[in-house]
Order: structure tokens, then sequence, then C-alpha cells
């Protein structure tokens, strides 16, 4: 991690550094990038740049001779965000370089550049341009050394010459003698740089921190508030880049990972030159070409941009062979892996692992569900974290005057927006991307298969994606096996020690008969922990609970559960503990039944609650729960009896602490698994479908629980061949439309240029509500003389005024993707109901009018 000591130095960086969460006050007075100084620079620069045409002045230059992959990995990724945040920057390993002008080059950029950065390894005291590197910065106060794999207290002079431990015995010595030195000065540059102040001490689990912090001193010393600024939020979205905690009771899949790391960070991490340039030559003949023809060092010419074009690494001679380095690329590390297996196998769980431990490798974990309806969403939703400036936002709005020019159909619009994140994903910035539980290989709204979604394979950025899919995006996968037997075991046990015989061997029985399946063991070990039961006497009571058949369904978790009725048993027991509950009154079964109609995401634990009171208790499948009430009532939970009812998050937490749900890394809100979730679903029944939408509608927020919005959505209109769930009355529906359906298709719009998902749920929300209408409408009451109009003015004009607003929205959407003839259509249509409901003069109907003449005019033009 980045290290600063609090002693003063006499060097050009006169400054206050505090921890990485303060602002570093720099004295302006002297700072390096003073108007005399930056001109006298420029001036000297400019002669050497009429005679070579290449050196400019920079703000960074960053100096290296680097071949360790972690270590490359490290200064590439440091270089991208550098030039991402609008820095000048300048990476060179002259030792590579080939002539003397491209040395005379990389020289002037040095005297010009207002900070220099310079990679200090074992390697780099033997090496001349890196101990020239250190001495020139030293002696003009610019010097930030990067230490990799190194601390500064490990770097002195009399530890290096005598190779004092490990670390010297190889790379020790009087080094100055390896490139015809003088000891004197070889010894002024190491002992300057074990008095510097700014440094960086970087290993390979605390790059991130390194990178944030260089970044922010940086900011800092050249006064970029604004990069700062950056830096903070960042920081904020990294706080919330995992959906879950950390799993404490992790066990096993050591393999697994193990086989996950090699494949997306090959084999040549911690290795010597020697090794990696050996074992790259002998897997492919070539790599040892391109590493001869492609110039390593490298001086890129860079000036301050707006905005985030792609980092390009330059070269001094011209050759760039990009599609022949890709190709060697690919045959290394792909940068893609895929996890399969069954529902419950512990897929998540593993992702989960994998980038909670490497996860400082990466600038942050972007997590995405892959669930079909869902997908899309997910993926545009990182367009924020990655920081993009979304031009979306002022495009898509619903003005006439927006149109996107004709001949632009919706899913280039789309493309473009996701061309926005791929190319985000594709810089030298790394970035790890987690798929988790992709249901299908094409989008569930237009067929797009997912691949498309994807950024090019072989770059910094590595892809996770876990399936129940057997094969799926052409790539080899890594099927996940259950559980050893010592493994299973300890995920039931916990911390549970001397068991008796008799309670291993049932333990051995329940794992058995479980198929070692780690959701269902990680039920049981909760169980244990929290009940005043044996594994006996939890053997016992599961094969006690009566039998039951699951309704048949083409669902793969339906499946498994009804192949393995022990699994359907233990759920039933678990239920039957929440039944028990008296106070308040069965709401955690309530709860879990209402989760299984949200959407796939962490849900409120408010929202889940308000769901659950709004379930009668005649739909909690009873006499199953009052059966196992009778015979299990001589149980108890820790704590149970003292939950108050309105202490909804005490309910949640027995939920979580019987793995029945798990905790989200967002505050207030839990999650469930689809397996418990779909028996949830098989146990009650529609009207728990409308409470979950009431609960929506009612507690939900558009902008923070837009997921759920959806979800609400796919329960009450008919989209496609699936049919509505729940059904509203005129005045529900009214409400629903106004409070969840314009909002939620006005934000994706803004947010994240979701044009074909938007389009049809306007299109089923009209035709819910004309189907409504026509019912009202017919509903006449024959013994009185009034039409339901007549009844009830009001509802009925709130009614059509919101079917026009939906006309007139989709009109709007079709004139933006340049479909003139059907929004004539639905602008007429609306112009109608304006006219019966308003008048001829009404400002809404002479807006609406204007927009008709605009179109006409459109038309005619195109």
């Amino acid at each position: 991690m980045a290290k600063f000591s609090s002693s003063s130095s006499s060097s050009t960086f006169h400054s206050t550094i505090q921890s990485p969460s303060t602002t570093l006050i720099i004295n302006p007075t002297n700072a390096p990038t003073s108007h005399s100084h930056r001109h006298s620079d420029e001036k000297n620069l400019g002669d050497i740049s009429m005679q070579f045409g290449k050196a400019r002045c920079c703000d960074v230059f960053i100096g290296s001779s680097l071949i360790v992959p972690w270590e490359m990995h490290f200064v590439k990724w440091l270089r991208a965000e550098l030039k991402m945040q609008g820095f000048s920057c300048s990476l060179s390993d002259r030792s590579r370089l080939r002539d003397a002008r491209s040395l005379a080059v990389a020289r002037a950029t040095m005297d010009a550049t207002a900070v220099g950065m310079v990679v200090v390894t074992t390697r780099a005291f033997s090496n001349p341009y890196s101990v020239e590197e250190l001495q020139v910065f030293l002696d003009s106060g610019k010097l930030i050394p990067i230490f990799l794999g190194l601390t500064q207290s490990e770097c002195l002079p009399r530890d290096i010459m005598e190779r004092r431990g490990n670390l010297w015995e190889k790379h020790g010595g009087p080094c100055w003698t390896s490139y015809g030195g003088i000891e004197k000065e070889w010894m002024e540059v190491i002992n300057g740089l074990s008095r510097v102040d700014v440094k960086l001490e970087v290993k390979e689990d605390n790059m991130r921190s390194c990178i944030l912090v260089a970044v922010r001193i940086l900011g800092t010393i050249l006064g970029r508030k604004s990069t700062v600024e950056r830096v903070r939020r960042w920081v904020e979205f990294a706080e919330e880049e995992f959906p879950f905690p950390r799993n404490t009771s992790f066990v096993g899949r050591e393999k697994e990972l193990l086989e996950l790391e090699s494949l997306l960070f090959g084999d040549g991490r911690g290795k010597g030159e020697d090794e990696i340039m050996k074992t790259s030559s002998d897997q492919n003949p070539s790599l040892s070409r391109l590493t001869e023809e492609r110039v390593v060092g490298e001086i890129s010419e860079v000036v301050p941009r707006k905005g985030k074009e792609p980092a390009v690494w330059q070269d001094f001679d011209g050759d760039d062979d990009d599609d022949d380095n890709d190709k060697i690329e690919l045959q290394f590390r792909n940068g893609i892996a895929l996890v399969t297996g069954d529902s419950g196998i512990g897929k998540t769980e593993l992702l989960l692992e994998f980038a909670y431990r490497f996860s400082q490798r990466y600038k942050m974990v972007l997590w995405v569900g892959g669930e079909a309806r869902y997908i899309r969403r997910n993926y545009m939703k990182l367009l924020p974290l990655l920081g993009v400036d979304i031009d979306v936002v002022t495009e898509n709005e619903l003005s006439l005057g927006k149109q996107g020019g004709g001949t632009k159909i919706f899913t280039d619009m789309e493309g473009e927006a996701i061309r926005k994140v791929r190319r985000e994903l594709m810089r030298d910035i790394p970035f790890l991307l987690v798929i988790d539980n992709l249901e299908k290989e094409e989008d569930w709204w237009d067929g797009r298969n997912v691949m498309e979604l994807l950024p090019r394979l072989g770059g910094e950025t590595h892809v996770l994606i876990s399936t129940r899919l057997p094969h799926a995006l052409n790539i080899r996968p890594q099927k996940l096996l259950h559980l050893s037997s010592s493994d299973a075991m300890l995920l039931m046990r916990g911390s549970l020690v001397d068991l008796p015989v008799e309670d291993i061997n049932a333990l051995r029985a329940i794992e058995e008969k479980l198929g070692r399946l780690p959701l269902a063991l990680g039920l049981v070990g909760a169980v244990l922990a929290e009940l005043q039961i044996s594994p006996c006497k939890l053997l016992d009571k599961i094969n006690g609970m009566p039998y039951r058949q699951l309704p048949r369904s083409s669902n793969k978790e339906d499946l498994m559960l009804r192949r393995n009725p022990f699994i359907v048993r233990l759920l039933d027991f678990c239920f039957s503990i929440f039944y028990q509950t008296e106070k308040p009154k069965k709401l955690p079964l309530r709860m879990i039944q209402s989760s299984s109609w949200f959407a796939p995401a962490p849900f409120p634990v408010s929202m889940l609650a308000l769901a659950g009171k709004d379930i009668s208790e005649g739909s909690l499948g009873s006499l199953l729960w009052k059966i196992c009430r009778r015979r299990f009532t001589c149980m108890c939970m820790r704590q149970l009896n003292n939950v108050k009812s309105s202490e909804d998050h005490e309910l949640a937490d027995i939920m979580v602490r019987l793995r029945i749900a798990r905790s989200c890394t967002k505050i207030g809100c839990i999650y469930v698994h689809d397996i418990i979730k779909l028996y949830a679903r098989n146990t009650d029944n529609a009207n728990n479908a409308h409470a979950v939408v009431q609960a929506i509608s009612t507690e939900g927020s558009i902008q923070e629980h837009s997921d759920h919005a959806w979800a609400a959505c796919f329960l009450v209109f008919k989209f496609g061949n699936t049919p509505s769930v729940v059904d509203l009355s005129v005045q529900g529906m009214v409400s629903f439309i106004k409070r969840i359906v314009l909002p939620l298709a006005m934000q994706d719009l803004r947010a994240f240029s979701q044009f074909t998902c938007v389009l049809e749920l306007l299109r089923v929300a009209t035709e819910a509500l004309e189907t409504m209408e026509d019912l009202f409408l017919s509903n006449d009451d024959s013994s009185s003389n009034k039409s339901p109009v007549q009844f009830d003015p009001h509802l009925y004009n709130e009614f059509a005024h919101l079917r026009a607003t939906l006309l007139e929205s989709r009109a709007k959407l079709m004139i933006r993707g340049g479909l003139y003839d059907i929004a004539e259509q639905l602008c007429r249509t609306t112009l109608n109901i304006k006219e019966v409901m308003c008048g001829w003069e009404h400002p809404e109907t002479q807006a609406t009018r204007q927009m008709m003449e605009k179109l006409i005019r459109l038309q005619s033009n195109f």
C-alpha cells in the first residue's frame, strides 16, 4: 500500500501528506509547474523537438524496466488511469530503446515533465537508466518512486551491497559494476531514495489502493481539483461493488479457485525474466519475434483531452502489429471463464470468493445479474459506475425537437449505448465483470447475443460467468461438482465439536440424502447452529415431515426439487419454524412467500414486510404448516420469542441466520436464492403476487428499486406469450401506470437508452388500459339511467388523460426512431382524446396539434 513518512523534505513537493481520504496540501510557490519553470523547459524542449520531432512537455513521466507480468500489469494500469483522468503521461523503458534519437527524446521528456515516477524493483539498481532517472528526478525534486514488490525500508545501500537477506541474495552486490558506474554516485542515489517522503509501495494485494493514492497525489500536486473529486466518487462506488458480504463460512473449492486464477492471470505471475521469455517462446515461437519487433520502451505524446478516448500505446519506429499481438494474447489467456453447475451447487459463492480475493487487481468489480429479462438493463447500469458521460441523458428526452434523423432505428441507438460500456471495458484499465446466473445466450427482448455485450477478449478486463446451462457462448466451461465429504461435513458442523458417533453418522446420512448440495448443507448447518437440536433429532424430524408432490413444471429448479424429496422435506421443516411464531402473526413466513415474486435482485426488508403484512393468513398453505406445528411445538429458536412485531429487520435477521435469506451489502436489503423462491411460490397463490405489486407501488422508488418495478410490470401486464398474474382494479391500474410505468420508462430511456423494452412496456400498458376502458364502459347499470362515466366522471377523466399520455409518449418515441407513419397514427388518436376531454382550445390539445403539424412536415421532408 502507498505509504508516506511525516518527515520534512527539501524536494520541490513541499507538502503535508495525510491519509488517502484527505486532501494533500502543496506549497504552490515551489511547485514544479510554475510559469517560469515551465516556460524554460518548453523552450529547451522546443529546440530538441525541432530536431527529433517527438518530445513534448507532459505532466507525468514513468520510467520502468519490467518483465514480471504483474509489474507490467500495474504500470499499464497506472498509465491508462492517468490518461483517463486527463493527465498527459509518458511511459518509457529506456533500456530497450534502439538508437540515440529515441534516447534523446526520452531524456528531453524527462527534463520537461512536471512529475517523475520511477519504478523501483530489485533489478532497477543494476540498470543504468533506472539509476539515472532516480538521480535526475531526485536532483530536480520531482521524484515519486514506485516500489514494486519492495518497501522503502528494504532498499538500504548496505543491505544491497552485502546481499543481506533472500531479497538481495540474487540481485544485490556492487550493482554499479554491472554498467560501469561510480560507487559514490550510486550510493548517493540510493541514500536519496531512502529519504523520499512521497512514495508508493505496491504489492499484488494492494494495487488498486496504490492507483487510487497515485491519482490523488498527482491531482493535488498539479492542482486538478476535479480529479480529486472523481477519486472520491470512485471510492464511494467501490464501497457497493459487491452485492453480498464475503462468505465467512466458505469451504472447499480451492482447486476451482486456482484454476480460475490460472485461466485469467496466466502462469507467469511472479516468475522471473528468463522463465517468462522461455515459457512464452516455447508456447508460441512468433512471440519472440514480436517481442523483438515491437518497441517496449515507449513515450506517448499526449495532451490533456476532455472525455475518454481509448489509451493507445505509441511506438517510436511506428511498428504496430495489433492483430498479431491480439492473436498471441488470446492463445495465452482470453480473459473469460465460464462456471457451470446445477442450481445451489455454489457457483455464485465461488465467483464471490474469487472477486473478494483478487479485487485489488482490478479497478472495480462489476456485478451483473444474468437473468434473461434483466441482463441487458443490468449491463447498461454499469454506465454511471464506469464514469461515462452519457449523452443519452439529454438526447433521449421525449421531445419532437430531438428526433433521431429518420433512418436511425432503435437497435442502432441501443447498440451505440452498449458500445460505450464496451469501450470503457477495453482500455488498459482492468475490471472484473461478473455475470451471475446467465439464463440464456440470447437477450430476452430482441434476441441479441450476450457476446455482443462483452468487451473484446484478451484485454485487461476479465469476465466471469456462472450459468446452469451445460454449454454457453462457445467457451469451455468449468463444471462445478458437489463438495467432498470432508468439506460437506465441515459446512454442516460449523462450530460444533466433540459430536458423539451417532450424531456424526446422522450428519453423514443427511449429507448422502442431500447429495452434498452446498445450499442444502448450509441450511442444515444453520439449523443446527440456531436450534436446540442434535443431528440425530434433526434427521428424525426431517424424515417425519409429510411427503408432498410438487406440481410439474419445466423449470430446472422445480425439476431438482422433485428429484430430491429430502430437500423439499428440509425446506418444509425450515418453513415450519416460521409458522410457529405468533408475534408477529407469521410475518417471516409471509415475507419468504412474498420474496418469490420480486425481481432477482436484493430487495428492501421494509418492502418485503409490507407485502407480507398484506397477505391473508388463509393463503399460507395452512394445512401443511398446521401439521408441522403440531409435530414440532417443542422446538424454539434463540431469541425468536423476543422479537417485536414492529422490528421487521429483526425478522429478516432470523431469515438470514437460518440461511433462508442472505444479507446484502446494501443496507436494509436481503436476497433469497432461486430454489427457495420457487419452493415458496409452490406454497402460496396469486394473492401474494398482488400484495407484492401493491408494496412495490407504495413503498418502491424508481431510482433505487427499478428492478422490482419491472418485476411488478411483468406481473401486471402480458408480455409476449407470458400471461399477467395480477388483476388490478381501474383505480389501481391508473395509479400503477402513473407511479410505476411512466417514471420507469422515462428513467430507462434517459439513463440507459433502453428503447426496445420501454416501447414494449408502453405498448402493453396502453393495451391493458384500453381493455379495461372497454370493460369499464360496458359495465352499465340497467337499474338506473346513468352510464359508468356519469357514476364516476373524475375517474373516467383521469383514465382518458392517462391513455392519451401513453399514446403521446409512444408517438414521440416513434418520431425519435424515424417511424413517422406509426407516430402519426398514435398522435391522431391522442388528439381525438384530448379534443373530447379537454376541448379544442385547451393548451394540451393545442400542443398535440402542433406536434401533429410538425410531424406532417417531417414526413413530407423525409
